[in-house]
């Protein structure tokens, strides 16, 4: 079985641990190769994101790090995460723990899941896709925007707002959460949107089936940025639509047996 390390290159300990797990991993009869930056940190050959052929891709790092791997991957393939952040809730395993998974998946193999992600059209033109959440703010602070929320090609809704986020039900325990949105089972597909700091107290989060037509309109003449997972940034003109799908190429993550809502009582309720 073939594996590609991912780590923060930036982190001399995540370096240290990645380069003792790849040793370890070839004892258990792993092919193991490196993403550049990982191998360049190591002293080792590597390759570029979007070369990767694996059958799985081990992040050694916290959330921001799957996110960034997954934004990356000209393909994908299963991802499982190694919690080198602060509450590593995309990232399955602890450090203590990758033996003795790896040691069972060799001999008994692992089942993937698959999650959700959104693609983004601006204006026509694909800009991308995203896991956790794509996120509508203005340039310029203390400034609202006016959003028009069209679905299936009637006005849903209008407010104004310091901006919108449209987060995947992935995306719910992050950002989303924060702002004021439910938590969300990810085996549930629809999109999630919501107003960060609305006028009006009436406007809501909405949860919206993904076979649906969903598409924001920005009203506002004030310049404002889209960010997709933290990664990827546009510049938004005044009256853009930025229509919001269901991608055909979901995240796909090896399946570690940790219950959704166990891992939201632990990492995010006791923090």
């Amino acid at each position: 079985m073939h594996v590609v390390l991912i780590s923060r290159p930036d982190d001399p300990e995540a370096s240290a641990y990645t380069g003792a797990l790849a040793a370890d991993l070839e004892t258990l009869g792993y092919r193991v190769t490196f993403e550049r930056r990982t191998g360049e940190a190591l002293g080792k050959a590597g390759t570029d994101f979007s070369d990767i052929e694996a059958d799985i891709a081990v992040v050694i790092g916290g959330d921001g790090s799957v996110l960034l791997t997954i934004q990356q991957l000209k393909r994908q393939i299963p991802v499982i995460g190694i919690n080198w952040g602060e509450v590593g809730f995309l990232a399955d395993l602890e450090p203590a723990e990758a033996h003795r998974f790896f040691e069972h998946i060799r001999g008994h193999g692992y089942s993937i899941e698959k999650r959700m992600r959104i693609a983004l059209s601006l204006d026509g033109v694909p800009i991308g896709n995203a896991l956790n959440e794509a996120v509508i703010v203005t340039t310029r602070p203390a400034k609202m925007l006016r959003f028009t929320i069209m679905i299936d090609g009637t006005a849903a809704e209008q407010f104004r707002a310091d901006g919108i986020l449209i987060s995947t039900p992935t995306g719910s325990t992050a950002y989303a959460m924060s702002a004021g949105g439910p938590i969300v089972d990810p085996r549930i597909e629809g999109f999630l949107l919501v107003p960060l700091a609305p006028y009006m107290l009436s406007s809501r989060p909405h949860l919206i089936s993904h076979e649906r037509a969903f598409e924001v309109r920005l009203e506002s003449t004030k310049p404002a940025h889209l960010v997709l997972d933290g990664q990827q940034d546009s510049e938004l003109a005044t009256g853009c639509s930025i229509r919001i799908e269901k991608s055909p190429q979901p995240a796909l993550f090896v399946d570690v047996g940790k219950n959704f809502f166990t891992k939201v009582d632990s990492k995010l309720r006791r923090l």
